[in-house]
């Protein structure tokens, strides 16, 4: 397995996301981004860790920092999901498998 330690840099990636553009990660060089990866929309855990973010996006704004979430959902999935949960940042679909196979998740 893949495994990215501290210093690595981060594999680049252009995905499609919600709100109907394609986020890529290096449109965001320079300023921190908080990349996480969840595996499905809506599940108990991955609702709670979702909500953790939006409920505290504001203190990441302070920093200028960017959340964003990665599964291999489809965006229709992942636009329910915001929707349901008043999620506040972008989700990105992976639906292949290959930013998540990049970064060893």
């Amino acid at each position: 397995m893949f495994e990215l330690n501290i210093g690595d840099q981060a594999p680049d990636f252009t995905l499609p996301a919600t709100g109907g553009k394609d986020i890529s990660l290096s449109s965001f060089k320079g300023q921190p981004v908080i990349l996480y990866f969840y595996p499905k929309d809506a599940t108990s855990g991955c609702t709670r860790q979702a909500c953790d973010f939006r409920d505290n996006l504001a203190a990441f704004n302070r920093i200028g920092a960017q959340v964003i979430g990665i599964s291999r959902d489809s965006l229709a999935s992942h636009d329910k999901f915001i929707k349901k949960e008043a999620l506040n940042f972008p989700l990105v679909s992976d639906e292949d498998g290959k930013v998540c196979q990049a970064y060893g998740v």
